[in-house]
């Protein structure tokens, strides 16, 4: 039987869209064998075959050999099976070509809609395999409409989606505009492949740099991390182990032309460029520039660091509605408190006056106390005498009388137990959000082969929500 219209078809199909020929024809036997079991019985055994010679599709009927039929659809006659194959036994299981299976309208309708089904399902397939191993790449698009608030953006084989949290505040399209992004990812869904764009990611900003830097695409300077809040304000940190070159200079470019290139598709979004230091102390002080850091302590077991600075220096550290302290954060993975110098000053101060009311306890006594922590009498009446022995470098017993003489105090009216309530030392305080934006030490820029795997999760999910943060 010829169907030489469908095949026609198919072959069209697959030179169009570039579908491989083995996939077509088993879209095609796959179809007619579906085909056949409802026309001639779902509990028969059959095959199809697309004869790629005679251009046909050959059916065959499995049926077992037995003496006595009682199902004629899965079993055939001794004797006509000797008719058929002159060496069949009792038992065997004979193939029998269907030479006139006379489909219908229907039938043959049926069949293409299989064969198309199958196609589509192979098209989705190469096209999730084109773009898959593209994660973590820039494409350019042009705008195709909006979807519920979504840009859909035509790639050319296949669309995208900018999503509205992808999109920067303020931003606005048009069909036919044409737009540049990071794609984040691939994910197969009921409807096919679908191809997940974001401009809102650190590495959108990642992968600007590595199109407009040469020193970052051929490895010479490194992105250590890179942080955003998009629209507004983004840093990123750079490196590099040649001295002869200046990492933060060749971001910048030749009178700010290459950084200026990246604000422009940024919408304006302000960049700084920091030169990252494995001493978090000096990255830090960095970061936060162009304020002046007087000193920072640090918590190694808790990620915290407190930056003490002078008054004057307190709005440029916190930046405006905090951007300079929360972008700082997420680049150094560390809880960075911001305290003002003057407060501390003043606090350590009444900390020292109210240990000094008690008459076992002298100022310089008092000064070593509070560098230790304990900040009032009730916190040196709680403490343990080896702890105090430790911090003071004295005997036990003379521990014991100072504890002893604090909780004695503590009953006492005359003598304050607790400095005066002061107004809170941390003038701004932000907590990095998963080290957003952070990028592996061993990826290098542009190097590895799987750029989708090399910044996976800070990408999955890569979503840029704001560091938490309180102002004081």
């Amino acid at each position: 039987m010829n169907f030489s219209e469908i095949g026609k078809v198919i072959e069209q199909l697959g030179k169009d869209r570039g579908i491989k020929r083995e996939v077509v024809i088993g879209a095609i036997e796959q179809a007619f064998l579906v085909t056949a079991r409802k026309k001639f019985g779902i509990q028969g055994e059959y095959e199809a075959k697309y004869n790629e010679d005679d251009g046909e599709i050959e059916i065959f009927q499995y049926k077992n050999v037995v003496d006595g039929v009682k199902d004629p659809i899965v079993e055939i006659d001794f004797n006509q099976a000797q008719e058929l194959d002159e060496e069949a036994v009792v038992g065997d299981q004979l193939g029998i070509k269907i030479e006139d299976p006379r489909f219908s309208r229907v039938d043959i309708q049926t069949a293409k809609q299989i064969i198309f089904q199958k196609v589509r399902d192979a098209e989705r397939e190469i096209l999730f395999a084109d773009f898959k191993h593209r994660e973590g790449e820039l494409v350019t698009g042009l705008v195709r409409r909006y979807e519920r608030g979504n840009v859909i953006i035509d790639l050319g084989k296949a669309d995208a989606i900018l999503t509205r949290r992808e999109i920067i505040y303020g931003e606005t399209f048009k069909p036919g505009d044409r737009v540049q992004a990071y794609l984040s990812e691939v994910v197969m869904t009921n409807r096919g492949p679908e191809i997940r764009l974001t401009r809102t990611s650190p590495m959108f900003l990642v992968k600007l740099f590595e199109t407009e830097v040469p020193e970052i695409q051929d490895g010479t300077i490194e992105i250590k991390a890179a942080a955003r809040e998009p629209g507004h304000r983004a840093k990123i940190a750079v490196f590099t182990v040649d001295r002869d070159i200046d990492p933060v200079g060749a971001c910048v470019g030749m009178k700010g032309s290459r950084v200026q290139n990246i604000v422009n598709e940024l919408q304006g979004e302000k960049i700084d460029i920091v030169k990252w230091h494995d001493d978090v102390e000096v990255f830090v002080r960095n970061a936060l520039a162009p304020s002046e850091i007087t000193s920072i302590n640090m918590n190694s077991e808790e990620h915290i660091l407190d930056v003490i600075v002078e008054e004057d220096q307190l709005s440029l550290a916190i930046g405006r509605r905090g951007q300079n302290v929360r972008l700082a954060a997420m680049l150094s993975g560390w809880k960075v408190n911001i305290i003002s110098k003057s407060k501390l000053q003043e606090k350590v101060k009444l900390a020292v006056e109210n240990l000094a009311q008690l008459p076992e306890v002298n100022e310089a006594t008092a000064q070593v106390l509070v560098q230790s922590g304990i900040m009032s009498v009730v916190d040196l009446s709680a403490s343990e005498v080896g702890d105090i022995a430790k911090i003071m470098e004295i005997e036990n017993e003379a521990a014991q009388t100072m504890i002893a003489a604090a909780a004695a105090a503590i009953e006492n009216p005359d003598i304050q137990n607790e400095p005066e309530e002061e107004d809170e030392i941390i003038s701004a305080s932000a907590v990095p959000s998963a080290r957003q934006g952070m990028i592996a030490d061993d990826s290098q820029s542009g190097k590895s082969e799987d750029d989708g795997e090399k910044f996976s999760d800070a990408e999955r999910r890569l979503r840029e929500e704001l560091a938490a943060f309180k102002l004081k």
